[in-house]
């Protein structure tokens, strides 16, 4: 440090708390919450169990396609309306339906696969998660 600037104006290596909160002002997402996990990994899953219906359920040109084209159909779904900064903001109720529709097809997909008790899990796992996160929303 120069001897000539005196050490009040020397810029601050950490934020201060009311930087802190200014940041969060301006849009910064809160810590996420065990749920918040849960729904990712349930997310994940999702997708790659659109991936592998697609390669096991079609015949070898169209499995490429719905491979590929299930989990962005998904993706886009998510995006616009369940993500945490969706694109469209709809009622929650709506976004609700649309989260019940990824998932019933998540399950029928694997129903179609052949594993019924896989895709029943899944389809509980993925109702209960989305019921707690629909009641931390509305309240």
């Amino acid at each position: 440090m120069p001897a000539d600037i005196p050490a009040a104006e020397t810029p601050r290596a950490t934020p201060s708390l009311a930087d802190r909160t200014a940041s969060e002002a301006q849009g910064l997402l809160p810590r996420a919450s065990a749920l918040d996990i849960v729904r990712v990994v349930v997310l994940v899953a999702a997708l790659a169990s659109l991936v592998l219906w697609g390669l096991v359920v079609w015949p070898l040109p169209w499995n490429l396609v719905a491979a590929i084209g299930a989990p962005v159909i998904t993706l886009l779904l998510w995006a616009l309306f369940l993500s945490p900064r969706p694109v469209l903001v709809v009622h929650p109720f709506l976004r609700a339906a649309v989260e019940l529709v990824l998932y019933a097809a998540v399950t029928v997909a694997w129903w179609t696969m052949g594993q019924a008790w896989i895709g029943l899990g899944f389809a509980v796992v993925a109702i209960a998660t989305g019921l707690m996160a629909g009641r931390r929303a509305l309240s």
